[in-house]
């Protein structure tokens, strides 16, 4: 099968990432059976999902490892002008959800499997496939666990997620928060007696305000960012039932995306200062106030040195080697952290193209993955 038949085969299961993904990781383990190879499967969700992971070639060492996510962000609400879940071509694109996040990649690595489990393998070529990336690289981490207690450790690892081919050597850490502001209820019309739990919100909203602004302006920089400082980011907020009632629930949910030369915990400490600060000015007249922080998601960030061996290696095996950092996130930075492995980001397609309607990856992309794929496997030999 050549790459665009797989990324066909790939597009049609809808691995939507509140959805489960195990029909998409069986195709792939039947299909690396086919071809004798064998693949582990991690299991989450009473078995509705899995993450897989297999070697090519000799199994006692290190290999080189490529990974990607299987699950793909929503379409609901997008005006798509073709069915989503069917691969279209069109005028030297394909499109479909998650042809470039990035089932494009994933495509190009079982084509690479073809010709691979053929030949005689001096460096393995391992597979990691994982399920819900898209949530906050949360499926990824069992079987990272798992590898490392067994104590596998590959040589160096691509993360195939969308760079236009060129090398990614960095991206942020993230830290997803929620603060749940506590205040005192009452009716409307006497405000005055009770604690606006979304004043209490607002109050906290002007602190991280306060905290990006004094990021931005004197904060530690990183000229390869587009955004060169880490940030601070309000997505939700939600309080209140009724214009008559006085809310004593407000939550907020909150982003901190840091470079490396910052400290996420240092920042969100800030925060959590900022909020007892808020919360103890407001229990002089109402004990009850409060504002909790949680943090329900996080991942490291990845800071590759320019003149590691994963980025010699990479740019010999890539059209144009250039390298930069991208400003989205990927499970790249877990890798390092629990298998200390050495790990670049680089695949087809442009993240401008994801997570909207009518996603498409260009088919030269997909030509120049294949490239890549081919020089690999080359150098595996």
């Amino acid at each position: 099968m050549t790459t665009l038949e797989l990324l066909d085969r790939l597009v049609a299961f809808p691995t939507v990432s509140r959805d489960p993904n195990r029909a998409l990781i069986e195709f792939v383990r039947h299909y690396l059976a086919a071809r004798g190879v064998q693949a582990e499967l991690f299991e989450a969700e009473a078995g509705r999902k899995a993450n897989l992971f297999a070697t090519v070639g000799p199994a006692d060492i290190p290999g080189i490892l490529l990974s990607g996510h299987t699950d793909v962000v929503p379409v609901d609400g997008q005006p798509w002008t073709t069915d989503p879940f069917r691969l279209t071509l069109d005028d030297g694109r394909a499109f479909g959800r998650g042809t470039t996040d990035m089932k494009g990649f994933l495509a190009a690595a079982l084509r690479l499997v073809d010709h691979a489990a053929q030949a005689t393998l001096r460096t393995p070529i391992h597979l990691a496939f994982s399920h819900d990336e898209e949530t906050g690289c949360v499926g990824v981490r069992p079987m990272l666990a798992s590898l490392a207690a067994r104590g596998l450790q590959p040589r160096l690892a691509i993360v195939g997620e969308p760079t236009s081919m060129r090398i990614a050597t960095g991206h942020k850490g993230k830290i997803g928060a929620r603060a749940t502001c506590c205040g005192v209820a009452a009716h409307s019309a006497l405000a005055p007696r009770a604690l606006n739990a979304i004043h209490l919100a607002c109050d906290f909203v002007a602190a991280v305000r306060t905290r990006q602004d004094d990021l931005a302006r004197e904060g530690a920089r990183d000229p390869d960012y587009d955004v060169p400082y880490s940030t601070l980011h309000v997505g939700r907020i939600a309080g209140g039932t009724a214009l008559n009632i006085v809310p004593d629930r407000c939550t907020i949910d909150f982003e901190i995306r840091n470079i490396a030369e910052d400290d996420s915990e240092a920042i969100l400490g800030g925060l959590m200062d900022a909020a007892a600060a808020i919360s103890d000015r407001n229990r002089r007249a109402f004990p009850q106030a409060d504002i909790r922080i949680e943090v329900f998601n996080r991942y490291p960030g990845l800071a590759t040195p320019p003149d590691a061996e994963v980025v010699r290696f990479v740019e010999g095996l890539v059209d144009e080697p250039e390298t930069s950092k991208v400003a989205f996130g990927t499970e790249g930075g877990l890798f390092t952290e629990q298998l200390g492995v050495p790990v670049v980001v680089c695949g087809p397609g442009s993240m401008d193209q994801g997570h909207k309607a009518d996603e498409f990856i260009a088919l030269d992309q997909l030509e120049a993955c294949d490239r890549m794929m081919e020089r690999l496997l080359k150098r595996c030999l």
